[in-house]
Parts: C-alpha cells; sequence; structure tokens
C-alpha cells in the first residue's frame, strides 16, 4: 500500500533529471538545506544502499537519490495514510496501523528520510512511527527528520523537492489536518531514543533540521 520498490540506476548510469513541467512550478521558494548533503554522506560508503521515503513519490527526487548513490528506493506515502484516517474518523487507529505498516525486515534500511511528518501526529502516532524507523534502520544508518519551530498555521502539507544537495523548493499542498504543537528538542530526542543526534540545524525559515544515526 502506497509502496514504491525501485532499483534506482547505479552511480555509473546517472538518471536523467526531469526537466520543464515535470519539475514543478517555477515560483515554488526554494530553501537552503545543510542537513542533506550530511545524509548524503552518511550513505555513499554502502555499494547499494537501501532508502526509506515516508512522503509523496517525486519523481526528481527518485532520480536524485539514484545518480548520488545508486540505492533502492521504497516510497511509503505516510502523508496520505494520514490523511485518510482523518477523512474517516479513525485517527484514534492510526498507532496500530502504523504498527503493521512497513514491510521492511529489522536493519534493511540504509536511510529513511521521514520529511516533517512528525509535526502532523499526535504523541501515540509520533512514537509508534519512531518505534518502527528505529527498528527498519541498520545500525549505523542515518535518518533526516525536520520539525517546525513556529505556532501551527493552515492545514497544508509540504512536498520537499531536492534541486541539488544543499536547496530544496517547498510545495505545499492540501491536508486534512495541520501541524500540531512543536516539539522541544528534549522531546525529538526522548521520541528517537534508541538513536542519536548526530548534527541539528535551525535554519531561517524556522525550520530546525535534525540527522540521527543508530549506534552500532
Amino acid at each position: 500500500m502506497g509502496l514504491l520498490d525501485r532499483l534506482a540506476p547505479r552511480k555509473s548510469e546517472p538518471a536523467p533529471r526531469p526537466q520543464g513541467p515535470a519539475s514543478g512550478p517555477v515560483d515554488d521558494p526554494v530553501f537552503s538545506t545543510k542537513a542533506l548533503p550530511k545524509f548524503l554522506s552518511c550513505l555513499t560508503s554502502r555499494a547499494l544502499p537501501v532508502l526509506l521515503d515516508l512522503g509523496p513519490v517525486v519523481g526528481s527526487n527518485v532520480g536524485f537519490f539514484g545518480e548520488q548513490l545508486g540505492c533502492k528506493i521504497f516510497v511509503e506515502d505516510i502523508f496520505a495514510d494520514l490523511d485518510r484516517h482523518v477523512r474517516e474518523g479513525k485517527l484514534d487507529q492510526l498507532p496500530a496501523f502504523l504498527k503493521q505498516r512497513f514491510p521492511q525486515a529489522d536493519g534493511e534500511v540504509d536511510g529513511i528520510l521521514c520529511w516533517d511528518l512528525i509535526d502532523y501526529l499526535d504523541k501515540p502516532a509520533a512514537q509508534e512511527l519512531a518505534t518502527q524507523l528505529m527498528r527498519v534502520l541498520r545500525p549505523d544508518g542515518a535518518l533526516l527528520g525536520f520539525f517546525g519551530n513556529a505556532p501551527p498555521q493552515d492545514a497544508r502539507y509540504t512536498k520537499f523537492i531536492i534541486v541539488d544537495d544543499v536547496n530544496l523548493k517547498h510545495r505545499s499542498y492540501a491536508a486534512s489536518r495541520g501541524r500540531q504543537t512543536s516539539l522541544l528538542n528534549r522531546d525529538i530526542i526522548r521520541l528517537f531514543s534508541g538513536l542519536r543526534v548526530s548534527d541539528s540545524f535551525l535554519l531561517k525559515n524556522n525550520l530546525r533540521e535534525i540527522l540521527f544515526r543508530k549506534p552500532v
């Protein structure tokens, strides 16, 4: 459900990046990222890393990671799952759903793109998601998460589109619920208690980027 199991091209066979309209509107705001290049460097030592992306499928992102890493990518659109549970009035069932959501084996994944998903979850769902992500992440694997540092606003999700290794486009789209209360750093660290913080950045757009590593 919502799974893209795609073997991206090897580094020696870079995938062409989409051009023109497929890359999105030119007015999408572009923001710098400090954590993405560090996330990439965590995965370059693996011959064929496995990447788990929790956002919607973005073809240019798949091409980017294929070119940079020659990786195998699983796209699990948890935002869509959250939206469905809200629309159906089953938000209380989301933690149990997330417990069974990921088919990946323990320690199968080298890198996880969590984006800003945690900001939209209640505490029980956020804790279950974190538990499952820590389960599938291999020792010395990396998880990249974004966390809001400003009061919640309207109900919008953000699709993060990679421009290059230091820039991201932020494209908003309709959501069935808005961001919940912003988490403090200590709450985020407690949530991912099985991981250690490798790097943390507070950007000018009030977004916190945190790179986690799983201890060996």
